[in-house]
């Protein structure tokens, strides 16, 4: 009886009675026709996106911070709000590769490619704004480790920005070399796919089998494989808890009234499987209906994304309550004004729109109907994306522009260099994404061929 149920389980995964051949021909198919209208209007958009980002930055380094809106007391503006969403955005990849792995979740078969595309790309994207954030990008030796022959000036290692650097850059490698892994069978797949003597299609035979690195798929190399992705998972689960737990301290480290709590690392965390299941969502559900996957990323795929989706976005919620029990509880005058002001203050649109966004939203998915809805999934995706921008807009400024002593208190106003350069992120990370989707297989076909029903073609096993 288990057996049977197990097995009806499999094939929900997989609809359309798949076999191998069709799943290697479905899944690659994007690889070997040409690109559609739609993809060449996407890509244009995206690349002049990031042209404006190139432009932006340029003219930022040489004219100086004075371009955007940061001044005192907030001294930190839209490019620390931007590098942590974007960091945020890449904490559901190597959850939905590592965590789900380890605990042998079979639905995330058919998302965790996409996903770990997305965490390389939103990281490349975070990686930006400490740089230009410090002014002069050639004094990035401020961020990196080295012999300090100045004491404690730079590079302070007691700071955690540059904790961040480890971090992060350890979360990258891991995210990187896992991802990698998981594409060689299926580059090895396309290799062999390829026919015909053109000079294109021995140039894209020579590149697969270049990617492939020699991989045969013999029974040593998928126990070497599956050994290989376990070590990499145990590594990457670890990463999800303390890469933004880390990202955290650089606000839980100071004094700020509104920063300087305890419940920061696990609210981060929190809200970063928050966004970037979020994220998952708004790409999944595009590429699902443009690439025509839908028996691959089917709706019970959607909808265990949206459960989890709801599920930190109610953890988020009861973050933002905590802090206010704690603001009250402690009996400090700054930390109550703080939040008062962050509810209330000139900034209270920021405010409520997080709360919206994040904690009203996500509540739609406790009815069945809207969370197997893929335009309800799609639009409280956005609500997400924009909700946890906000999150961040609202931690760093609220807390900044209004500190100790009213004398010092400013406002902060982007500047449309602030703008250019946000937009211009999105164009940098849909770039990469796009050009991901014509030239890589962008679901497992070797991971998803463990969930289908068969081990080989249609109607086998029929009497089990």
């Amino acid at each position: 009886m288990a057996d049977s149920t197990e097995t009806l389980e499999k094939v929900e995964l997989v609809q359309g009675n798949k076999s191998y051949s069709d799943v290697n021909q479905d899944i690659t198919r994007p690889l070997d026709t040409f690109p559609e209208k739609w993809w060449w209007g996407a890509f244009a958009v995206a690349l002049g996106l990031l042209t404006l980002l190139v432009v932006e930055i340029g003219y930022l380094i040489a004219t100086g911070m004075g371009v955007v809106g940061v001044n005192v007391p907030v001294s930190w503006g839209s490019f620390i709000i931007t590098f942590v969403f974007w960091i945020g955005i890449g904490h559901a990849g190597t959850l939905i590769s590592a965590i789900l792995y380890i605990f042998r979740q079979e639905w995330r078969t058919a998302v965790n490619r996409s996903a770990e595309a997305m965490t390389i790309f939103a990281v490349a994207c975070a990686g930006i704004y400490p740089l230009i954030h410090v002014g002069r990008p050639w004094f990035t030796f401020w961020l990196f480790p080295y012999p300090n022959e100045r004491g404690t000036l730079w590079p302070n290692f007691r700071s955690p920005l540059l904790w961040d650097l480890f971090a992060i850059s350890t979360y990258l490698t891991i995210s990187l070399v896992f991802w990698y892994m998981g594409l060689i069978p299926d580059f090895a797949s396309v290799r062999d796919k390829i026919k015909g003597g053109e000079w294109f299609n021995k140039l894209r035979k020579n590149v697969y089998s270049v990617l492939s690195m020699g991989w045969v798929g013999s029974a040593r190399a998928w126990s070497h494989y599956e050994t290989t992705a376990m070590i990499l998972a145990g590594l990457s689960a670890p990463l999800v808890l303390s890469v933004h737990t880390i990202v955290s301290f650089d606000f839980a480290t100071s004094v700020i009234p509104g920063w300087h709590t305890t419940i920061f690392p696990p609210y981060f965390v929190a809200g970063a499987i928050f966004s970037g299941f979020g994220m998952v969502l708004t790409l999944l559900i595009l590429m699902r209906e443009l690439f025509g996957f839908k028996e691959y990323i089917t709706i019970k795929h959607l909808e265990n994304m949206a459960k989890i989706t709801m599920l930190t976005g109610t953890l988020v919620g009861l973050a933002y309550t905590t802090e206010f029990f704690i603001a009250w509880y402690s009996g400090s005058k700054f930390e109550g004004f703080a939040f008062i002001n962050r509810m209330l203050g000139p900034y209270w649109w920021s405010y409520w729109i997080m709360v919206s966004c994040n904690v009203i939203s996500p509540q739609l998915f406790w009815f069945k109907k809207i969370r197997t809805n893929p335009v309800a999934l799609w639009i409280i995706s956005i609500f997400v994306n924009i909700g946890m921008w906000f999150e961040r807009y609202v931690i760093v400024v609220t807390s900044l522009h209004r500190d100790f002593l009213p004398s010092s208190w400013d406002l902060y106003i982007m500047t449309i260099h602030d703008f250019g350069i946000l937009i211009g992120s999105f164009g940098l990370f849909f770039t990469l994404f796009l050009l991901f989707m014509r030239f890589f297989p962008t679901i497992a076909m070797a991971e998803i061929k463990t969930v289908m029903k068969s081990p080989g073609a249609r109607g086998y096993g029929g009497g089990h």
